[in-house]
């Protein structure tokens, strides 16, 4: 597991213990032991078998914000990327004041290179974050997409207005110089 999947289980452990009285009294006992089985699942890195157990988890109990955060992980490392968005959504509607579930969004859209968004969650991920290690979790979060930024091709963004001009003239430019190279050499 990386670094950030470390961290961020171990937020999400310490705040499931803190709350596990008031969750087992709002959550049915077998949506409990499934959302168990799952995260068992996930350590042993059977990822298809937590994602049918947590499925199971959040159908017994949808408003169990954690079962959509790790049901979402599930997904993601099963390369199911619509359910998880969904998922993860769904968590952040849940939980509002969760740093998991902002930070796993925007690092899901900072890896699918859909770079606002991701920027919109970790504002809320900062907004969220009590302790110095999900700040410095954040940070080198931040710090990856901005190197990455730097160092990568440069992606159209899509608000602003295509201009085709430029690409008419450089593609028929390029084309001339093709067909002259070709009859050149003949």
């Amino acid at each position: 597991m990386t670094d950030y999947a470390m961290v961020l289980q171990q937020d999400l452990f310490e705040n499931l213990t803190t709350v596990e009285s008031e969750l087992s009294a709002s959550t049915p006992p077998e949506a409990m032991f499934l959302f168990q089985q799952g995260l068992e699942y996930l350590q042993v890195a059977h990822a298809a078998a937590a994602v049918a157990a947590f499925s199971q988890c959040v159908a017994r109990a949808p408003e169990f914000g954690e079962a959509h955060i790790f049901l979402a992980l599930a997904h993601a490392l099963t390369s199911n990327i619509y359910p998880a968005f969904d998922h993860l959504d769904l968590a952040t509607q849940l939980l509002p004041d969760s740093f998991a579930a902002h930070f796993t969004l925007a690092q899901l859209n900072f890896k699918l290179r859909i770079p606002q968004k991701g920027y919109d969650a970790a504002r809320e991920a900062l907004r969220c974050a009590t302790t110095l290690e999900q700040r410095a979790l954040l940070t080198q979060l931040l710090k990856e997409e901005r190197a990455r930024e730097r160092n990568g091709i440069a992606r159209p963004w899509f608000h602003k207005p295509f201009r085709t001009p430029a690409l008419v003239v450089a593609g028929s430019g390029l084309a001339t110089a093709l067909v002259a190279l070709i009859l050149h050499v003949r």
